[in-house]
């Protein structure tokens, strides 16, 4: 491995380094170069300018062997291919080579990762939803784990600000436990969904369904074009009608003039000066040469993912961090979560036959959390608690809703006749964050360039198998008092393992005290102050709504102070 360790020191300063170019990551690359820093960022693989999507235009009958991926590409992603979609002919290009990038599991984990500019970005769900004080305040309340550094109060503000930038759309439905935002116009439900909903209400009153809310576009916004609906998001959109950095935040970042963005360059580490108590800079490899170079900055943003960052900061070993940078309370690997799903219920209709809809809808139901959130809705046998997503259609109700879509016969008996108004819900539980979950660095398993890599060792407890059993039954009675028939429960959980849901979190967790987390309430190591941790791997809990909205609030609302401690030369 040839080595430049310190050439062009000066050439390679810079105000600020982020590491990632996903959802974290191209927040914070916007936020700091507006904020006049001249910023870095590093991804570990390729280049990709928006609009280069190759497969965004293409029907399902360009495709050599229309859905069936090659037998030399599934040989490439065993594990990515547990998901379903990953090793698809229109979206395995955003998906990594696991023979190159390997990791190993003392229990199954799917880790479904995207290595190019963009990253997961590009192929997120796009189901955007606030945390609220209740779960904010549930670790505490449970006296489970840590408790939350923050309170909603401390992040409103900043989630005002993502959701103005991104563009998302819902309805202002007034629940505690799902707060509202700053809405583009919703999307609209279908007559069943519509009808379905309306039962539910009657039949439960302490239960809501409502359109989800989505980053996707329904008008023109910041100069992106409104969704098609085309539903093809996971493939790139050329219109820039979806939330992505490829559309949003970079583009943003480059109009200042302060970015510069290098693709291959692994992040192995991070350099750190235990005189100054800093960290000085990063190490990165040259994805394409293998060579070693060194970047330096004031101050250093790690978005590489939950599972990515956390690799860096354990793989960042010195005389003073003997177990990795920041793991002074141990806790660095541990308290990974995911949400759980794969459960709920399906149903016929006999009602609407002559009604259809317009369009492919990138966008489902959603059904808030119902449990757990006072006294009158309290379990005793699990805490927390679990939401639905679904959808109505004459085809099969999973095409929208990303992480159950499905293919093959069963979409091709969909496309020649319109069939049944068929609707399904399924659910997303939280997980709570054990410390017994954990990733940890492998030395005797190693990556292409010659890194550890990382196993897992994490699995759904007796919390969230019983929730699961509440999930499922829920969702039959919702579907049987809406009056459709032959409805079926499902629990599919050995395909549901932690990871799946692509929605990784914990390792470097917040909190109050350095003896017992990483990071503090403004999301700094609290052992290198200059070192920022804004991706999933921040999180003290997981809640049961999807997290890509709180990432980007938490960027911003860390890189706002980021700037201002530069200027009291703080860092």
């Amino acid at each position: 491995m040839a080595n430049i360790q310190g050439a062009g020191t000066k050439q390679n300063t810079y105000d600020a380094i982020v590491v990632g170019s996903g959802i974290s990551g191209g927040w914070a690359a916007k936020e700091l170069t507006e904020k006049g820093l001249k910023t870095l960022v590093l991804e570990r693989g390729r280049d990709v300018k928006h609009g280069d999507y190759p497969t965004a235009m293409k029907d399902s009958w360009e495709f050599e062997g229309r859905t069936k991926p090659a037998l030399a590409d599934v040989a490439k992603q065993q594990k990515q291919n547990r998901t379903g979609y990953t090793t698809h002919p229109a979206t395995a290009h955003w998906f990594v080579n696991d023979l190159e990038n390997p990791y190993s599991e003392d229990k199954p984990f799917d880790w479904m990762r995207g290595y190019h500019v963009g990253g997961r970005s590009l192929t997120w769900g796009r189901q955007s939803y606030r945390f609220s004080d209740l779960d904010f305040e549930a670790n505490a309340k449970d006296g489970v784990a840590v408790d939350w550094p923050i309170r909603y109060a401390d992040i409103a503000p900043w989630y005002d600000y993502a959701e103005r930038f991104a563009g998302i759309n819902g309805n202002r439905d007034g629940l505690a436990q799902l707060p509202d935002g700053q809405f583009l116009p919703p999307m609209e439900m279908n007559c069943l969904e519509t009808q379905v909903r309306d039962r539910i209400k009657s039949s439960f009153g302490g239960r809501a369904m409502i359109i989800g809310r989505s980053a996707n576009l329904t008008q023109p916004h910041n100069g992106r074009g409104n969704c098609q609906f085309r539903n093809r998001c996971s493939r790139g959109c050329p219109y820039g009608a979806y939330f992505s950095s490829n559309a949003a935040t970079l583009p943003a970042a480059y109009a200042t003039g302060n970015l510069t963005l290098r693709p291959f360059s692994i992040v192995n580490g991070l350099i750190y000066d235990k005189d100054k108590g800093r960290a000085t800079g990063v190490r990165v490899i040259d994805a394409e040469t293998n060579e070693v170079i060194e970047f330096h900055a004031k101050v250093i943003f790690l978005c590489a993912s939950a599972i990515a960052s956390t690799f860096i900061l354990l793989n960042s070993k010195s005389d003073r961090f003997p177990n990795g940078l920041g793991n002074d309370s141990g806790e660095l690997g541990h308290n990974l979560m995911d949400h759980h799903f794969k459960v709920g219920a399906t149903g016929l209709s006999d009602e609407f036959a002559d009604r259809y809809y317009r369009g492919h809808r990138p966008n489902g139901i959603y059904i808030p959390r119902f449990r757990n959130i006072d006294k009158a809705s309290t379990r005793k046998d699990y805490l927390r608690g679990f939401g639905y997503q679904g959808s109505a259609s004459r085809a099969d109700w999973t095409l929208g809703i990303k992480e159950l879509s499905l293919f093959g016969g069963k979409l091709k008996a969909d496309l020649i006749a319109p069939g049944p108004w068929r609707m399904g819900i399924g659910s997303w539980g939280e997980c709570l964050p054990y410390h017994a979950n954990k990733l940890y660095l492998n030395t005797a398993v190693r990556d292409k360039w010659g890194q550890p890599t990382v196993t897992f060792d994490c699995g759904w407890k007796e919390n969230e198998l019983a929730m699961r059993k509440d999930m499922k039954q829920s969702a039959i009675e919702m579907l049987e008092a809406a009056g459709l028939k032959n409805v079926t429960g499902f629990d599919d959980v050995g395909a549901s393992n932690p990871g799946n849901c692509i929605h990784e979190m914990g390792t470097a967790r917040m909190g109050r005290d350095p003896k017992t987390s990483v990071l503090n309430k403004w999301n700094q190591v609290h052992t290198a102050p200059n070192v920022f941790v804004t991706d999933g791997a921040c999180m003290t809990s997981n809640a049961c709504v999807n997290p890509s909205l709180t990432y980007m609030a938490l960027t911003a609302r860390a890189a706002d102070h980021a700037v201002g401690e530069l200027k009291k030369q703080n860092l």
